[in-house]
């Protein structure tokens, strides 16, 4: 079994809790769901937040959907002039036996746009 990174991001709308609940929510479900995950299958994931969300932690989203036992931790994006605002991304260390290749990075939204050449 190796360990393999999956990348993921969402915009969000506004800075609200329930919002990023929500947002965040769907940003792992997909995850799992588009490369055949379990929790089970999580090691670890890292959570950053631009600068303008202020309203919650991001890993709280993931508690919340059950994932108890694996390491988050959220941490703050660069404030980079003219980079998207609202956005959340997230990297999830897997256990997986599929190539690197076959793993699907998954941006939500308007977040596609920040990585053309991976979004699924």
């Amino acid at each position: 079994m190796a360990v393999r990174a999956v990348r993921g991001a969402v915009q969000l709308e506004r800075d609200e809790a329930g919002h990023m609940e929500e947002q965040v929510g769907a940003l792992l479900t997909a995850v799992l769901e588009r490369n055949g995950l379990t929790t089970d299958d999580l090691i670890s994931i890292w959570f950053t937040a631009t600068p303008d969300l202020h309203s919650d932690f991001p890993a709280a989203a993931a508690r919340k959907l059950g994932v108890v036992d694996v390491p988050l931790i959220c941490a703050q994006e660069l404030d980079i002039e003219g980079a998207m605002p609202r956005v959340v991304r997230i990297l999830a260390h897997i256990e997986s036996d599929k190539p690197r290749s076959a793993i699907n990075h998954v941006y939500l939204g308007a977040a596609a746009a920040l990585r053309k050449d991976i979004a699924q």
